[in-house]
C-alpha cells in the first residue's frame, strides 16, 4: 500500500510557527504531525506500507531528509514530489502521479485522528469521516441505508449530513483516482479557480464505484495555535502510558504532572510543568509554571507563567505571565 501526503501548502494560519518548518513537520508530543498521521493511517491499513509520497513545496534539503527518514522508519519507500503552485487538492495529488497506481491512502498533512476499525481494503474506496456538530463548514458524505456514500456535499448551507470528510482518503486502485484527475486537468474543471478533488470522487461514484465511510473516533485539527496545542493535549493523554519522559532529563526541585512529554537533556529547576506540556530537547525551565504548551528545542524559560502556548525553538522568556505564540529565535 501506498501513502500520499500532500502539503506544500504555507500554513498562513499557523505562523510564526511555519515561517522555519512547514506546518506538519511542527512536533507534537514530540513527534511531528506527519509522522503521528502516517503512524496511525498504518495501523488501521492491515497492510504493510510500501512507499510513501510527499507532495511538497521549495522545503530544502534538510526538510526532505528528515521526510524521507520518517518514511524509513515505517519501512516505506520515501517519493518526494513539488507543487509549484496552490491549484487545489486534485492538481495537488496528481503532482504524485508516478505514484498513483495499486492500494493508495491519500491523506492531507494537517490533522490527526484515532480510529479503532481496521481498513477493508477490498472496497474500491474508504473516506474517513467525523461526526461534527456544525455541517456547514465542512465537506459531508450522505449515505443510503446500506452504509453506501450517495453524495459528497461542500459545506451545505442546508442540514444533509454531519459526517465531515477529515482529509484521509483511501482507493483500491489507485490508476482509476489518476484517471479522474487527469480528466479534470485536461478539461480545466475549476471550482473558484482550483482543482477539486471531491468533483473526481463524483465522477468516480457516477461510473460505479463503491465510496464506503470509515467513522474515526476522534479527529483532532492542527491549523491555528490553539488547535494545534488542543491536540498535544489530546495525544499526550492518549499516550499517557508511554514512556514521555527522556531518562538524563535534570529535575531540580520541581514537579512533573503527567502526561508530559520531556525530551532529551532538558533541565527544569524550582518550577512546575505539567499537564499537558511538551518540552523539547536541550531546553530550560526555572523558577516557571507551565501548563499546556508546546515548546520546542534550545528553548529558556525564566520566572515565567506560561499557558496555552507554542514556543519555537532558540525562544527565551523572562519574567512573562501570559499566552504566548512565537517564533524560533524570539525573546521575550
Amino acid at each position: 500500500m501506498k501513502i500520499i501526503v500532500p502539503m506544500a501548502g504555507m500554513g498562513k494560519r499557523m505562523r510564526p510557527h511555519t515561517l522555519t518548518v512547514p506546518k506538519p513537520l511542527i512536533p507534537i508530543a514530540g513527534k511531528p504531525i506527519v509522522q503521528r498521521l502516517l503512524e496511525e493511517i498504518a495501523k488501521v491499513s492491515g497492510e504493510e506500507i510500501d512507499e510513501i509520497a510527499y507532495i511538497i513545496g521549495d522545503f530544502g534539503t534538510e526538510v526532505e531528509n528528515q521526510l524521507k527518514g520518517i518514511a524509513t522508519d515505517l519501512n516505506a519507500k520515501a517519493s518526494i514530489y513539488y507543487q509549484k503552485e496552490a491549484l487545489g487538492t486534485a492538481h495537488a495529488i496528481h503532482c504524485a502521479a508516478p505514484s498513483l497506481d495499486g492500494k493508495v491512502v491519500v491523506a492531507f498533512a494537517d490533522t490527526l485522528f484515532k480510529a479503532d476499525f481496521v481498513l477493508d481494503n477490498e472496497t474500491d474506496s474508504v473516506i474517513w469521516v467525523q461526526k461534527v456538530e456544525d455541517p456547514s463548514a465542512f465537506g459531508v458524505v450522505k449515505m443510503d441505508e446500506n452504509k453506501n456514500i450517495t453524495d459528497f456535499v461542500e459545506k451545505p448551507q442546508e442540514f444533509v449530513s454531519d459526517l465531515a470528510i477529515i482529509g484521509i482518503y483511501y482507493f483500491k486502485d489507485g490508476a482509476n483516482l489518476k484517471s479522474e484527475l487527469e480528466y479534470l486537468l485536461d478539461n480545466k474543471i475549476v471550482v473558484n479557480g482550483e482543482y477539486q478533488l471531491t468533483d473526481a470522487l463524483e465522477n468516480m461514484k457516477n461510473k460505479g464505484l463503491n465510496f464506503v465511510p470509515g467513522q474515526v473516533i476522534e479527529w483532532m485539527d492542527c491549523g491555528n495555535k490553539d488547535a494545534t496545542v488542543n491536540t498535544n493535549q489530546r495525544i499526550l493523554e492518549y499516550h499517557k502510558e508511554d514512556k514521555l519522559v527522556a531518562e538524563n532529563m535534570v529535575n531540580e526541585n520541581a514537579v512533573i504532572i503527567p502526561p508530559c512529554y520531556i525530551g532529551e537533556n532538558v533541565v527544569i529547576k524550582n518550577s512546575v510543568v505539567g499537564p499537558h506540556v511538551s518540552l523539547g530537547d536541550n531546553s530550560l525551565v526555572e523558577n516557571s509554571l507551565i501548563t499546556n504548551a508546546i515548546v520546542q528545542t534550545n528553548t529558556k524559560i525564566e520566572g515565567s507563567n506560561i499557558k496555552n502556548s507554542m514556543l519555537g525553538n532558540f525562544v527565551e522568556v523572562n519574567g512573562e505571565a501570559k499566552e504566548f505564540s512565537v517564533g524560533d529565535y524570539t525573546n521575550c
